[in-house]
Order: C-alpha cells, then structure tokens, then sequence
C-alpha cells in the first residue's frame, strides 16, 4: 500500500510540474497555442447533404437572453444557404457553428423589426470575407429598398476600408453592397428542385409581413416570422414536415407584466401587455398545426426566452407534448424522399 501511495503522490507531482511547465514559460505556451490552432485552424470540407437542413441561428425576441440569439433561421438545400431574418447575435451563432458563410447567398426577411435585420452586415461581412462569389441578397416585401439602403449607406466606409486594406482581388468591393429584391405572396424562387413560397401574416400593426415555405426533394419547412395564428398559416404549412413558429406564452408575459407594473416599472409593463396581441399564443399553435397536417411543430422567437426550468415548463404549458422548444444551434435534417426528421443537438 505504501509503495501505491508514494507512486500517486509522485504521479501528482509530474502531473503539476508539467501543467506549470507548459501554462507559465514561453516554451509550453508556444506549444499549447500550436496545439490548440492546429486543432481549431482547419478548414473542413463543405459537405452536401441530400435533402433539407434546417438550422436555428436565433431563437430569442427583443426580450434579453444572454444564451439566445434573435430571430434567424437557415436553411439549406445542398449548396444553397438561406437565412429568414438575421437578429442580433445571428452571424456569431452561424460562424461558431461552423455554417459555410461562402454559400449564404440570401436574406429572407419576414418584416423590418429591429430583431429581425440587426445583423445583415454582419452576415454580410462574414460571408464577403469568406469568399461569397455574388452579392448577398436582400428578399423581403414592401421597404426591403429602404432597410438596404440604409445599409450600404452605412457600412459604405467599412467596405471602402476593407477593400483597400486587403485589395481588390481578395475582397471585390462590388461583393460588399448589399442588393434589395421586393416581393408579394406568391412562389419567389423555383430552381433545381427548390421552391420558396412567401404567404401573408398577421402581424399588425406591422404590413407587409409574411412568411416562407421551402419544398425540395419531397421535403417541407415553413418559417412564420411574427405572428398570429390565422387560417392562411394552416394553409401554408399543409402537410408540411416542419413548422417553425413564433411563440408567446400569455401565462409569462401577463406574470412579467403585472410584477414590472407592482415593481414601479409602468412603461416595461405597458410594452409586455401590448406585445400579446401580435405574436403567436403557444395554446393556439398545436389545433392549427393539427388540422394543417403538420408532421413536427418546433416554437422560436420564444417570447419571452426562456432562462431556467420553470420558464420552460410554464412555457409548454397546454402545448402538444411533442412539440419542441429550440435553441441556438439545434438542427433538424430533413433527407430527400423520406419521411425521417433526425433532430442534432448544439456542436
């Protein structure tokens, strides 16, 4: 026992002098760091997967959640990346999940609310360095126009910088302007198997808003935006394999309300009241996914986020049992010509 004993005390000692040795000199630092980088400063092969992929890039609302991203989601139909909306903190969720940035190609934007357009440049920035081969485009109803202009105005002179710090040939600044498309309800894209539809939404007193179905290879995903539950909603999502929907708990948002309003905080309380009449009622969501034919119902722009267990559980309070609540990197993979959803949880 006691030769066991002097062989751990001396096992200890290595182990410490060697962690010492490697975080407190220049040498083991230097090696650490090469590690670490040769590790992390791969760039890994764009894999093409053969049906739809759908990606959370933003599950949040306005309301502040330190682990949540605004409102985005990607889709990807091979080498085709389409995100609907880009919130704040979006890119950042795209980037550490490893989302090619190259083959963003496309904005789909439900309406122009802050949580919605916050990170365009960022996507923008990312996808330009990343060696996107067009301009980024902007698709969205009525003042789509004004949100682009807005933001080439703005970020005209990072680009100038930019370009100039790295040259022409690596960042073309023609790559860099962003570039608006307007359009109504209605099929707005329709090639190589891929059909984007846009469908009207209820999210007044915000117009237009709408919402966007992708169908490729047999499979389906629609995406609300903001929202009420109307009956053009179950229209658009007929038998679609997946719905991803605003959500609004009352149960919350009245709580929040009522304790900011005993708390003194009049304006916050009238601003939680006002938001329930324009977004989704968690408790209307599951009879209308149902008479849609809707094969998995799964709740972003969680209003409010969710932060703990008992937020979750009030949350899901009279929802479908199968219904699922997302977060910021949860993937769902959709193969061609099946009926398997396979859910991948966050890298």
């Amino acid at each position: 026992m006691k030769k066991i004993i002097i062989a751990v005390v001396i096992t200890v000692v290595l182990v410490g002098a060697t962690y010492k040795l490697a975080v407190d000199t220049e040498a083991g630092q230097n090696f650490l760091l090469d590690r670490a980088l040769s590790a992390r400063m791969v760039q890994p092969p764009v894999s093409e997967f053969l049906g739809l992929e759908v990606m959370v890039c933003g599950s949040s609302s306005p309301l502040p959640d330190p682990s949540r991203a605004q409102a985005c989601i990607m889709v990807r139909a091979g080498n085709r990346i389409f995100l609907v909306d880009a919130g704040s903190g979006s890119a950042e969720v795209l980037r550490l999940e490893g989302v090619p940035m190259q083959l963003i190609g496309t904005i789909l934007l439900t309406h122009f609310h802050s949580d919605h357009i916050s990170a365009i440049a960022d996507v923008n920035l990312g996808s330009w360095v990343a060696g996107r081969p067009a301009r980024l485009q902007i698709v969205g109803p009525e003042g789509v126009n004004s949100v682009v202009a807005g933001f080439n105005l703005a970020y005209g002179l990072d680009r100038s910088y930019r370009t100039a710090h790295h040259g022409e040939d690596f960042l073309p600044s023609v790559l860099g302007a962003l570039q608006a498309q307007t359009i109504t309800p209605g099929v707005i894209y329709a090639e190589d198997e891929l059909t984007i539809t846009a469908f009207e939404v209820d999210h007044a007193p915000i117009s237009p808003a709408v919402g966007y179905r992708f169908d490729y290879m047999g499979r389906s995903v629609v995406v609300t935006g903001d929202t009420i539950v109307t009956k053009g909603i179950e229209v658009a999502a007929k038998d679609a394999d997946l719905l991803l929907t605003d959500a609004l708990s009352h149960d919350l948002i009245n709580a929040m309300s009522e304790g900011a309003a005993a708390g003194g905080m009049d304006r916050g309380a009238t601003i939680l009241k006002d938001i329930m009449d324009y977004h989704a009622d968690t408790k209307n969501i599951g009879k209308m996914a149902a008479a849609a034919g809707v094969g998995q119902v799964a709740f972003y722009h969680l209003v409010p986020p969710v932060q703990n267990v008992v937020m979750e559980n009030i949350f899901m309070r009279g929802v479908p049992s199968d219904t699922i609540l997302t977060h910021d990197g949860m993937r769902f993979l959709l193969p061609a010509g099946s009926d398997v959803l396979e859910i991948v949880e966050k890298n």
